[in-house]
């Protein structure tokens, strides 16, 4: 499972250093919050994956931030898992019609939560490789493995077409050089970074070869890496 990305956000410290310990061990990446107004900018400005949420916060309920998330465009389709003591059956209800994807009550069994969690991701990755990606006229097909770009099909090797596919599926975030050998190739030791500079070299010369606006979806993030934004594309 490629590395994911979850929120914690609960007011008991120790809850969320056990949380942490534990997602860190199975391979996540772990943001904290003990509060909505942190849990939110955090959404907005790390882009989780997944967020476990707490009901009872200080500043405001989790049921209150989960409603605000699905009510934005941006984040209605960010996986919540509440976890939390409100355990009666209309609590349940309640969070579930808000738009939960689940609902943990505590104390919960942790390789319960860890499973469920798993089947998230599991779930949304089988989606993913199914569904059809566009950005403008750009159209990735994963089931085939064809793009194409307007009437064009584009002749993209593996590498290309996955590092395409990676960046389709996770726009406007500045991905290290790390994260996309890792997503890319595993844990090929006869890989280095600078074999990423050289494969999206030629991914964007496709590109610009096809369309010249289009090779300006993957730009580079100096210091860091590489982002693909389709921001100013869509703007236009």
């Amino acid at each position: 499972m490629a590395m994911k990305k979850i929120l914690v956000v609960d007011d008991e410290s120790d809850l969320r250093d056990m949380l942490r310990f534990a997602l860190e061990t199975e391979g996540f990446e772990v943001l904290e919050a003990a509060d909505i107004q942190k849990a939110y900018w955090l959404i907005n400005d790390q882009d989780p994956d997944l967020v476990l949420l707490d009901w009872m916060l200080p500043g405001g309920s989790g049921i209150e931030l989960l409603s605000r998330l699905k009510k934005e465009e941006a984040t209605q389709s960010l996986p919540v898992i509440m976890v939390t003591a409100k355990a009666r059956e209309e609590d349940v209800i309640q969070g579930l019609d808000m738009g939960a994807r689940d609902y943990i009550t505590k104390p919960f069994s942790l390789k319960e939560l860890l499973a469920r969690i798993r089947t998230i991701f599991r779930h949304a990755e089988n989606d993913d490789d199914n569904h059809q990606l566009r950005v403008g006229d750009l159209v990735l097909e994963p089931d085939n493995r064809r793009v194409t770009l307007g009437s064009q099909i584009l002749m993209l090797g593996p590498t290309e077409f996955n590092l395409l596919k990676f960046f389709m599926l996770h726009p406007e975030r500045a991905h290290a050089r790390k994260q996309i050998l890792q997503q890319i190739w595993g844990n090929n030791a006869c890989v280095d970074a600078r074999t990423v500079d050289v494969s999206i070299r030629r991914l964007r010369k496709t590109l610009k070869n096809a369309h010249p606006v289009y090779s300006d979806l993957i730009q580079t993030v100096r210091g860091t890496g590489y982002r693909f934004s389709p921001r100013d594309l869509l703007a236009a």
